[in-house]
């Protein structure tokens, strides 16, 4: 699988005087992969988004998009039109009266026909769930309607590679499960590498794999089942597994042989039923 994200010997430091928040790190992510960077506040993980498409430069080694290097200032117009950011609070990536002219802004500044920029907003609105929001004023939006518009403004540019960064924190469970089903819907539909970033362990057993970053340094590198063996280990760090993984961890501690770990409710409850069909 090519390397859509390559990073070697990285170290990062916002002042010659302070600590480096990233230490050492190399790792690459390929095309079209869906990948969870899990990390406690301090861990480097935002630090590490931001690199991705040169809101911040490293210290020391390399961080490559596409085989491009991204401390070359030359290369940051091409990178900004194919990493899409999404951050914590939407509102601050909202410019505009309404959702659809707020879509619109990052088309506008990229020289779109109106024509093709009208179907895109509708794509864009389509693939995010908010048709019906298209003139709605943003700023009257719950808060997973406005995280929902916020990818929709970032999606209609059609990047590669679009990393979230910490976007359902600010949200109520109703509005991050919201985000989060937009968020495996697009994977699932569109050919993107995406990157999520977070704290919480529930929210990177969405992924396809997981990399556990801790002071700047790549501490695991799992696939979710995978970071499911290694219960105790996190949990010594402070990591909170959902109530259904620590009902299977502590059946395997008390003997009980699972196939594999069942890493979403759903998974775990019908396995339950079999289970229990077979007694």
């Amino acid at each position: 699988m090519a390397a859509a994200i390559y990073v070697e010997d990285v170290w990062f430091q916002y002042k010659e005087e302070d600590p480096a928040v990233v230490q050492d790190l190399s790792l690459s992510i390929g095309a079209r992969e869906f990948v969870a960077v899990l990390g406690r506040n301090g861990s480097g993980k935002s630090t590490f988004a931001h690199m991705i498409n040169g809101l911040l430069l490293p210290t020391r080694g390399k961080v490559e998009v596409k085989g491009r290097n991204v401390a070359d200032e030359a290369n940051h117009s091409w990178l900004r039109q194919r990493v899409g950011m999404v951050f914590q609070n939407p509102e601050h990536q909202f410019v505009a009266a309404t959702v659809r002219d707020d879509i619109a802004f990052g088309l506008e500044n990229i020289g779109m026909p109106r024509e093709k920029m009208i179907e895109r907003i509708e794509w864009s609105a389509k693939k995010t769930g908010i048709s019906e929001l298209l003139d709605a004023e943003p700023h009257r939006l719950s808060g997973g309607q406005k995280q929902r518009a916020a990818i929709a403004g970032v999606l209609a540019l059609k990047p590669s590679i679009l990393v979230f960064d910490e976007a359902t924190s600010m949200l109520d469970p109703y509005g991050r499960k919201e985000v989060l089903a937009t968020l495996t819907g697009l994977f699932e539909e569109e050919n993107i590498t995406i990157i999520m970033i977070t704290h919480d362990i529930k929210e990177a057993l969405q992924a396809e794999r997981i990399l556990v970053l801790e002071e700047g340094k790549l501490l695991l590198d799992q696939t979710p089942a995978g970071l499911c063996n290694e219960g105790d280990r996190l949990r010594a760090r402070g990591y909170e597994w959902p109530y259904f993984i620590e009902m299977q961890q502590e059946l395997t501690r008390q003997g009980v042989h699972l196939p594999t770990y069942y890493v979403t409710e759903e998974e775990w409850v019908e396995a339950l039923w079999m289970l229990s069909s077979k007694m």
